[in-house]
């Protein structure tokens, strides 16, 4: 394929029915380095701290990456090839690329991301992926490929939590039953007349352990904190530089939150937040005035059809 765009390109497609119309022989051919790409995928997904399917951004984009480290083997391993699929990775689900017309966008990503990992040009994923600083406030459920991946990287950056301290790895994660919760309590927002649209978005959650959400409850942010920093019979109290840097490991500002100062609060981090996302996508986010129209909408048929099943278990 060197040397050759556009229609001299090969055919490539990832839906079911061309898996279907493979010949016998074909399937045979590649069964075992297909289902050591998938795998890799999920070991790579495992390293990006998206441990369960509920928290999978986009199924759809499951389908190049184990394509892509299928065809390029063990060179994924290596820092700056792993470092530049993450990359990749993340401008697919920050840019919200697999919503939609995930066909064109696999068969480009499957050629064009290992000629990117050998020297050739950015990928269109890369350079067409664009992130609007206002999409925070709208992101508010998991219907939202960005909402599930500023929670993957919280939890990537170290984020800790308020009560037992620990990072999220795999281990805590599921031990732990650790899932995305309020900061300011929607008990306590209700009451300060906040509506849902905003203190729902993204930008007032965070990946907590279910029993640091019990903790919290419905109280204000100073009060659950100073709960946690005096402890109980069966939480130990907590030294409040401690605890403010448990804080900051999720991009709070402790001074602000003690303080039960919503609104700063809410502008200081989803500043935090973009920063995170813009080192993710190593592209610059777009701070204008055009305000954002989608809301929750990018989403795979896969990842619906995913979100109603696991609902009806």
């Amino acid at each position: 394929t060197e040397g050759k765009q556009g229609k001299d390109l090969p055919a490539i497609s990832g839906n079911r029915q061309s898996l279907l119309n493979l010949p016998l022989e074909a399937y045979k051919q590649y069964e075992a380095k297909v289902e050591r790409g998938f795998v890799q995928a999920a070991k790579f997904l495992h390293m990006l701290h998206i441990y369960r399917i509920f928290d999978l951004p986009y199924q759809s984009q499951i389908i190049p990456l184990a394509a892509i480290l299928a065809d390029i083997g063990d060179a994924w391993e290596h820092v700056t090839n792993r470092a530049m699929l993450v990359r990749w990775y993340w401008n697919g689900v920050f840019g919200e690329l697999y919503g939609s017309a995930v066909e064109s966008r696999i068969a480009r990503d499957f050629m064009e991301v290992p000629a990117w990992l050998k020297g050739g040009p950015e990928p269109s994923t890369v350079n067409e992926a664009t992130f609007r600083a206002d999409r925070l406030k709208t992101m508010r459920i998991r219907l939202s490929a960005a909402y599930k991946g500023v929670n993957a990287l919280l939890m990537k950056e170290g984020a800790q939590d308020f009560r037992s301290g620990q990072k999220f790895d795999h281990t805590v994660f599921f031990g732990e039953n650790v899932d995305i919760h309020h900061i300011f309590p929607q008990d306590w927002c209700k009451k300060h007349d906040i509506k849902p649209s905003v203190f729902d978005s993204i930008i007032n959650k965070t990946p907590l352990s279910y029993k640091t959400n019990r903790i919290i409850g419905g109280v204000a942010p100073s009060e659950y904190l100073a709960k946690l920093e005096r402890g109980d019979g069966s939480t130990p109290p907590i030294d409040r530089v401690r605890l403010d840097a448990y804080l900051t490991s999720h991009l709070i500002d402790p001074s602000l939150l003690c303080a039960d100062n919503f609104d700063a609060f809410m502008m200081a981090r989803q500043n935090r937040l973009l920063t995170l996302i813009e080192q993710a996508i190593g592209n610059p986010i777009y701070r204008g005035d055009v305000k954002e129209e989608g809301e929750d909408a990018e989403v795979d048929k896969d990842t619906v059809e995913a979100e109603l099943t696991i609902s009806n278990v």
